[in-house]
């Protein structure tokens, strides 16, 4: 099962000392530090340690979940969290701490609380209880559990309720933000894709005219850019299909709001939502489907750039695949470090597009068209399917068992059945989506059925024949 994007505790923490919108100082603080500060504001150190240590995990919480959803830096902040108890929690910059509390930071700094099921941090809301109520803790009243008793844990539960777990010795390391590094776009790949379909799927769900995609498979087809396109018009934004820092954000705030993640009844995020698909770098001793993707986008390459040595399509990352990809690393002036990189994906999959796009249809005459960089679908309409529809229908020829379609250019529930037919017959996952495999598959088959490979009756069939 893959590994799941699972909060981290930040080694440091940047508070806005004023309300969001003041001109105020901005500091950086660690993350235990600040914890402690917060504590020391706003609880009693004559409390029992029970009463301390349940209010110190509503408070590492509630941080947590500000930084986890960026909720300060998704509308374009440059801070964490603020100082103002009108929203977040009293942090008096300077000030001293109390010894007893200093040491169950200490102790539990790196626990926080979720509820069952869900991945990120609660949002432990809380109030004094005596001046302010709210839906979460009250501060004097757990005070009160604890006289009567109740150990930390069942106090956070009496507020928050049963589902209420405790995640301990979390791991602590630097914070990064979420946005990736280069711009999604068709043909982009990867858990930042597919977290972009999750998101606008859900998202969808409050706003209909945002289109539906599926499968969320981490591959940013056109399906993908028909529904960034309208989540950018429906929320003011620059309508270009392309998900940079901007609608990156804007997503994470909408989504946050439509599930209340910063809300003590917050819809919650499940681990199928954060599961990852691909590990990021792809290196030597790796196969499977993105390294057959990456490995057909650079052998086509290599037929147009005589620099670029095109490797084997095995989807396997073998020693060649490496000297292919430092061959292209070179030619394109990126480190040349024979591993497949944010960069260096970005960069192959813009080359690939590029040359296909620049050449003319007459170069393809007598040739089967290359993959034209996202797959297809049903429900799609285009010349690619028009093509697909061509070499199906030329391959049923031999292969009876495809039905003949008409050559429409749409994706229909019989185009989708005659891919399933192909995929079954060539032992390819059966999905009914033409994806680089299936696309380079029926090229193969077409082009062999198109040489007059299929043999006339009673002709010798170039292998022996059993009885």
């Amino acid at each position: 099962m893959p590994e799941a994007k699972v909060p981290i505790i930040p080694e440091m923490i940047t508070v806005h000392l004023g309300p969001p919108s003041s001109n105020a100082q901005n500091v950086r603080v660690p993350f235990s530090d600040y914890i402690k500060n917060v504590a020391s504001s706003e609880i009693y150190p004559t409390w029992s340690p029970s009463a301390i240590r349940a209010n110190v995990l509503a408070q590492i919480s509630f941080a947590l979940n500000r930084i986890y959803t960026e909720y300060y830096r998704s509308r374009g902040y440059d801070f964490d969290i603020t100082n103002s108890t009108a929203y977040d929690q009293s942090f008096v910059y300077g000030r001293d701490y109390f010894e007893n509390v200093s040491q169950i930071v200490d102790d539990i700094f790196n626990d926080y609380l979720r509820r069952e099921g869900n991945i990120e941090p609660l949002f432990a809301q809380y109030c004094n209880g005596t001046t302010t109520t709210c839906e979460g803790l009250s501060q004097w009243g757990s005070e009160q559990l604890a006289q009567e008793g109740f150990s930390s844990v069942d106090i956070l539960k009496q507020y928050y309720g049963d589902d209420v777990e405790l995640v301990v010795d979390a791991p602590v390391g630097g914070f990064e933000p979420s946005a990736p590094e280069v711009p999604l776009r068709i043909g982009s790949v990867g858990d930042d894709v597919r977290t972009l379909q999750l998101r606008l799927n859900r998202v969808s769900t409050n706003y209909p005219n945002i289109p539906k995609i599926y499968p969320e498979d981490g591959v940013f087809d056109q399906a993908t850019e028909a529904a960034v396109r309208e989540f950018q018009k429906t929320f003011n934004l620059s309508v270009d299909g392309i998900v940079g820092k901007s609608t990156w954000y804007e997503l994470q705030r909408v989504w946050s709001a439509v599930k209340n993640l910063n809300e003590v009844t917050s819809e919650g995020v499940k681990y199928e939502e954060v599961a990852l698909q691909y590990e990021g770098v792809i290196k030597e001793g790796d196969s499977g489907p993105e390294v057959g993707v990456f490995q057909y986008y650079l052998y086509f390459i290599g037929n147009f750039v005589d620099s670029v040595m095109p490797p084997s399509l095995n989807s396997v990352y073998d020693a060649a695949t490496v000297e292919s990809v430092k061959s292209y690393q070179r030619t394109y002036g990126l480190p040349e470090t024979g591993e497949l990189d944010r960069a260096t994906w970005d960069s192959i999959y813009d080359t690939y597009a590029g040359i296909l796009a620049s050449l003319p249809d007459t170069a393809f005459i007598g040739n089967t068209v290359p993959y034209p960089g996202t797959p297809l679908r049903e429900g799609e309409k285009s010349d690619n399917v028009k093509t697909i529809q061509e070499y199906l229908n030329a391959i049923a020829r031999v292969y009876t068992e495809i039905p003949t379609l008409t050559a429409d250019g749409v994706f229909g529930p019989a185009t989708r059945n005659a891919v399933e037919i192909f995929q079954e017959i060539f032992g390819i996952p059966v999905t009914g989506t033409v994806n680089l495999n299936t696309w380079y598959q029926i090229a193969r088959q077409y082009d062999e059925t198109t040489s007059g490979l299929y043999r006339n009756e009673e002709q010798y069939p170039g292998y022996e024949v059993g009885e």
